[in-house]
């Protein structure tokens, strides 16, 4: 799993770090498609996608031989989800609205193998590895693989310093429209609740030698805000307004 290895280093380093978040849709061609363009990685959303599972077990696949880091934000923690989406062969998970250590707590036992944990591996993840020697397993898959804790509410908030310090987490993530809504300015990123509540997140991280992932409408926006581990937006959302903006230009011509 070196293609994580190499993201998490490029993350930590404070080097400018790129992906997308496909929601909608998703097919196998689009990973060597963003690969081209300079993306640093593609995280699939399955949280709020419809995607079919042996669609992203392709994009994975394609994703590990041409070492381009594909990574799955699940619906949640719970065991036996963890447990499937690692089988379809990421490198990395974001699990969302986490809100105590107890969450990943289960992520984590899903994750490692025992005795450290409870994991049953099988399917396309199976192809990282050379031997299903525990060793083995332990030092190319478990020390590299990707787990990002997005807070995406003010318990999460509150309970940033143990989020932060879990021994599972390679870093954390903020999901400003929930938190927003949450913090009672739904859909407002200027208000200043929103704000001091992102940066809470960012210096907790800090603390414990991590960055923050974060998507906004304005992936300027929020690179001025001083993070540097960026979603530059939702793809099928890029699509529709590249398509305004050509529409725009012939409109202006007419």
């Amino acid at each position: 799993m070196e293609i994580a290895k190499k993201l998490l280093e490029k993350i930590n380093q404070g080097e400018l770090v790129t992906g997308v978040l496909a929601t909608d849709h998703i097919w196998p061609g689009m990973t060597e498609l963003l690969k081209s363009t300079g993306l640093d990685y593609l995280m699939i959303d399955y949280e709020h996608g419809p995607h079919d599972q042996s669609v992203i077990s392709q994009i994975c696949d394609i994703g590990r031989m041409i070492d381009f880091p594909i990574l799955i934000r699940p619906v949640s923690t719970d065991k036996h989800i963890v447990r499937r989406m690692i089988d379809l062969g990421p490198c990395g998970l974001m699990f969302p609205s986490i809100e105590s250590t107890e969450q990943l707590d289960e992520a984590r036992d899903a994750i490692w193998m025992p005795p450290r944990g409870r994991r049953r591996p099988g399917g396309i993840g199976n192809r990282w590895v050379e031997d299903f020697n525990y060793e083995t397993w332990k030092e190319v898959v478990e020390d590299n693989f990707i787990v990002l804790a997005q807070i995406e509410s003010q318990q999460g908030v509150d309970c940033i310093d143990a989020i932060a310090s879990h021994d599972i987490v390679s870093s954390l993530a903020l999901g400003p429209y929930d938190l927003s809504a949450d913090l009672g300015c739904c859909g407002d990123p200027d208000d200043p609740k929103l704000i001091d509540a992102m940066l809470k997140v960012k210096q907790a991280g800090e603390k414990h030698g991590m960055k923050t992932w974060c998507l906004g409408a304005d992936p300027m926006a929020v690179k001025e805000l001083g993070f540097t581990f960026l979603c530059i937006g939702v793809s099928c959302m890029m699509l529709k307004q590249k398509v305004k903006d050509v529409i725009g230009l012939r409109n202006d011509e007419a």
